[in-house]
């Protein structure tokens, strides 16, 4: 087992979040997972494979159908065709802990050799014994250590091969697999239908957005420059002809919760009309798109599968799911249950 607790307290939720603020990196990379392969003919009559045939999958079908129907009534505009995905919980797994986490610790194993010390000094000595009871007893400056560690002191480009050495190595500690295989193949073919309709597809994370600039247009398709997410202020250094960007310890965007439209605001400029997300930290999002003057759909996935993936809603430790849950049913907003919509998880899950 990879931790002495599977328990995850919300000072450990709030470590994520601040892990987000310090990430910087740019490119893109990564292994791009087995994505399964459809003929041309199944695309024609099928564009959602993996989605079982039901209210959900023709939800999403009839609004795309709908609004990209030039002579109807909800028609709309390529250039307003914007859709906005989460992607932890949303486009690829986040249990027990958020993938980003797996990265600083990782990362303060991998440095271990070169600081001895850390043997028998907290909050370090608590990582290298996954001993995460004592690492939560750290508090918030122990944890905060830990991700200055981790995430300060180089420069872009040596952090941008970090996480690329990271994406192409690190695997899962229970499902044995690279962490971006551990991609949902049913979101992979919304996307390509999406693109394939026109619609422009970000991704709207509360993760580092320079976390994931390396891998996420090998792996979603999405390029570097359609990802939103929790960043900090940089500033441009100039030394012997070098040009570099410099991040500071200073916190630019929380793109969580009320910072997800804001973020949209931003760098979109427009409200999307297809918003799709998994937790509370989503509402808001899927708020901002419901607002949209035109036609909008909004989609949360309902991690219902503890056989396949896991389950949990309001009250998990990782993906809670309990206003947007009561929020989506009162308005009617779409509900993909992964156990009975999806009847393939993973790319790697297809016969």
């Amino acid at each position: 087992m990879y931790f002495k607790t599977k328990k995850i307290t919300a000072t450990l939720l709030s470590l994520f979040m601040v892990l987000s603020f310090m990430v910087s990196c740019k490119e893109q990379t990564g292994t791009k997972p087995e994505v399964v392969e459809v003929t041309e003919n199944l695309k024609k009559t099928d564009p959602l494979p993996s989605w079982n045939d039901g209210k959900t999958k023709n939800a999403i079908i009839d609004f795309v159908e709908d609004v990209t129907n030039k002579d109807g009534a909800n028609f709309i505009p390529v250039l307003d065709r914007i859709a906005t995905f989460d992607n932890d919980g949303t486009l690829w797994s986040e249990q027990p802990i958020y993938f980003q986490f797996f990265f600083a610790l990782d990362r303060i194993k991998k440095m271990a050799p070169e600081h001895p010390e850390w043997k028998n000094k907290q909050p370090y000595k608590a990582v290298l014994e996954n001993d995460m009871p004592t690492l939560i007893k750290q508090g918030e400056k122990g944890l905060l250590e830990i991700v200055i560690t981790t995430h300060a002191g180089t420069t872009t480009d040596e952090f941008e091969r970090l996480v690329k050495d990271w994406i192409a190595t690190a695997e899962h500690p229970t499902k044995k697999k690279h962490f971006n295989e551990l991609v949902y193949q049913p979101m992979l073919e919304l996307l390509d239908y999406l693109r394939a309709n026109d619609f422009k597809t970000f991704i709207v994370s509360g993760g580092g957005i320079e976390f994931m600039r390396p891998w996420t247009e090998a792996v979603y398709g999405i390029p570097k420059d359609q990802v939103i997410g929790s960043s900090i202020q940089t500033k441009y250094e100039y030394n012997d002809g070098k040009p570099y960007i410099e991040r500071l310890a200073k916190i630019d965007l929380i793109d969580d919760k009320e910072g997800k439209p804001v973020g949209i605001n931003r760098y979109i400029g427009r409200r999307p009309v297809f918003a799709a997300g998994n937790s509370d930290g989503d509402l808001q999002m899927l708020r901002w798109a419901d607002s949209n003057t035109f036609k909008s759909f909004k989609l949360y996935v309902h991690h219902t599968d503890s056989i396949r993936e896991w389950a949990y809603d309001r009250k998990s430790h990782i993906g809670t799911f309990d206003k947007g849950l009561d929020e989506a049913n009162e308005k009617g907003w779409t509900l993909a249950d992964m156990k009975d919509d999806w009847n393939v998880i993973y790319p790697f899950d297809k016969k």
